[in-house]
């Protein structure tokens, strides 16, 4: 039997979770790098913020994979993911200041891969923070001094 056999479930669903997360969030950065150096010459703003997402996903999945669980680092993940879905919607509908070029343009394979990979993180992340069990940080009791037994005169 190997080693691994011997994990409770509950670590495996956690390093599981993880993976997928750092995996998901590895595929929005890629996705937008791919898209980035056009973005560029027609909307420097919206190439930083893919800059940016890029950037704090890569870091965010940095977290997950070395640091481990925590409901602060899945609800960062989630919400970025969301963010990154939200501009992109509004990218398609009413357009972003100077940059109404892709309104209604849904059918873009970029754009579609983007918004199922992030659709997925947002449910993993929502899965995640309902479902795995984090450690609970409760305040210890401090310390006090022990009592200090009192001489009687004899």
């Amino acid at each position: 039997m190997t080693e691994n056999a011997h994990f409770p479930e509950a670590v495996v669903r956690d390093v599981v979770a993880r993976v997928l997360g750092a995996v998901g969030l590895l595929g929005i950065a890629l996705i937008h790098l791919l898209d980035v150096i056009g973005k560029f010459g027609e909307t420097p703003y919206i190439a930083w913020m893919y800059v940016a997402a890029m950037v704090a996903a890569i870091v965010l999945a940095g977290v997950l994979v070395v640091r481990g669980s925590s409901r602060a680092a899945w609800a960062a993940t989630g919400s970025l993911a969301a963010a990154i879905l939200i501009g992109f919607v509004l990218s398609r509908t009413t357009g972003l200041p100077n940059a109404t070029d892709d309104v209604g343009n849904w059918s873009e394979g970029l754009g579609l891969a983007s918004m199922f990979v992030e659709a997925a993180v947002i449910a993993l992340s929502g899965w995640a923070l309902a479902a795995l069990p984090f450690a609970r940080t409760t305040s210890r009791p401090r310390a006090t001094a022990p009592a200090r037994a009192e001489r009687q005169p004899a």
